[in-house]
């Protein structure tokens, strides 16, 4: 599995592990074309979200800086808004956002990176890092399904690059 960049000037030296929620997935498919339902607008808002959700975008531009403002929408009609900037973006390895709720100074948000690691086998491995403002934070996210939640996200990903993505 990928481990975090560890420069000094990286947001993820030194964070500590018990504000991190970290998950992995084996994605049959090439490095490229998983990285590529994050990086295109159009692919990330077919699969992205918990199983059953569906997204409605109402701003978005992918790119470093860039900011992608949506709602999933639950099957009972209930929304959950969201907010994410990109802040890193190097093809086709990794992606690092800002993710949480959209409103500004959200206190819930919290960094994300997603690293895309080839296998020799034409296989990817997806890792998701979820660093939190606080243990407590963590906490709460992980009671709220957020494990789950990003498991589904995960297959929903493999399913829509296994199909051929776009």
């Amino acid at each position: 599995m990928s481990m975090p960049p560890s420069s000094a000037n990286s947001a993820w030296a030194g964070w500590p592990i018990d504000r991190e929620i970290v998950l992995a997935r084996v994605i049959d498919a090439p490095r490229s074309r998983a990285y590529a339902a994050w990086a295109d607008p159009d692919q990330i808002q077919k699969w992205f979200g918990p199983e059953g959700m569906t997204i409605e975008t109402r701003e978005i531009d992918v790119r470093p800086g860039g900011t992608w403002r949506f709602d999933m929408v639950a099957p009972d009609g209930f929304r959950y808004s969201n907010r994410m900037v990109f802040l890193r973006m190097e093809a086709p390895s990794l992606i690092e956002v800002e993710h949480g709720s959209d409103q500004d100074d959200d206190p819930g948000r919290f960094r994300m990176l997603v690293t895309f690691d080839e296998q020799g086998n034409g296989k990817t491995v997806i890792t998701l890092r979820q660093m939190h403002p606080s243990k407590a934070q963590r906490e709460a996210t992980i009671g709220f399904g957020a494990v789950e939640y990003g498991g589904q996200t995960l297959d929903k990903l493999a399913r829509h690059v296994a199909a051929g993505g776009a």
